[in-house]
């Protein structure tokens, strides 16, 4: 059985039986990197090897979930190409996932969250794609998982407006399965892994598989397509803009340049 271990940027441990944690540990905003979701990945990876896992909830430390990159910071030292590969590699993980998202999961943090199977909310909860109030594209593979979840046009609309959602409405639209007080995702969220749990595993894994399909090389192409078209927008004027005003937590002011 999979011992308890900790990281610079995730913990791995036991919460109930057949039920592991992978707990984001750079809290408080546990801000989206490479070297977080590569960390996440190993995590996942380790416990599909481990059979008494029959379940991962996903949760953080801190104030938020996961609230996107950092753009206080200066250029990241790694690839897209990277982060990319390391993501796809979270959806070609076997055991269920269950997403604990208090506070924010913005951006790349929520298509971390989107990587899950099942999300747990609380009305303090903030979701969005906020890449075009950035002046950029999309990732993550969200070209995928969020029209896979929420439908087409659902989709398009958080993904053009970049608007950030509460966790009612989060909820009433399908991006969430669980509503809860705050004090209570955790417990929800395993009450929710243990009744997987005590489900056949073999039968588990087998019905994920079929229900989740070809989705781990959809990502693969997806982000491709991403990537290509983030390098392209980060050279405009408007993305500079964008970040500089998140940054700034000001209204950004683009000029189609």
């Amino acid at each position: 059985m999979t011992e308890a271990t900790s990281s610079a940027f995730v913990d791995i441990e036991l919460l109930t039986e057949h039920v592991f944690g992978v707990r984001l540990c750079r809290g408080p905003h546990n801000f989206f990197s490479f070297e977080m979701i590569s960390a996440v990945a190993d995590a996942l990876e380790k416990l599909d090897a481990d059979d008494f896992c029959r379940v991962v909830v996903l949760h953080a430390e801190g104030k938020n979930f996961c609230a996107g990159a950092d753009f206080s910071e200066s250029a990241p030292s790694y690839s897209t190409a990277d982060l990319y590969a390391a993501a796809e590699r979270l959806f070609r993980t076997r055991k269920p996932i269950i997403a604990v998202i208090q506070g924010a999961a913005i951006g790349g943090g929520l298509g971390l969250a989107m990587a899950a199977d099942f999300r747990v909310v609380s009305p303090a909860s903030r979701l969005s794609a906020n890449f075009s109030r950035l002046g950029f594209h999309h990732g993550f593979g969200l070209s995928v998982t969020l029209p896979r979840v929420i439908g087409e046009q659902r989709a398009a609309e958080l993904l053009l407006t970049g608007r950030r959602l509460t966790g009612e409405i989060a909820l009433s639209i399908g991006l969430a399965d669980r509503l809860v007080d705050d004090d209570s995702l955790m417990t929800q969220a395993l009450i929710l892994a243990e009744e997987i749990a005590a489900a056949a595993p073999l039968a588990v894994e087998s019905i994920r598989a079929t229900l989740r399909g070809d989705i781990a090389d959809r990502v693969r192409l997806a982000t491709a397509h991403e990537m290509a078209e983030q390098m392209r927008l980060r050279q405009t004027k408007d993305f500079t803009e964008g970040a500089k005003a998140m940054a700034e937590r000001r209204t950004p002011h683009f000029k189609r340049s």
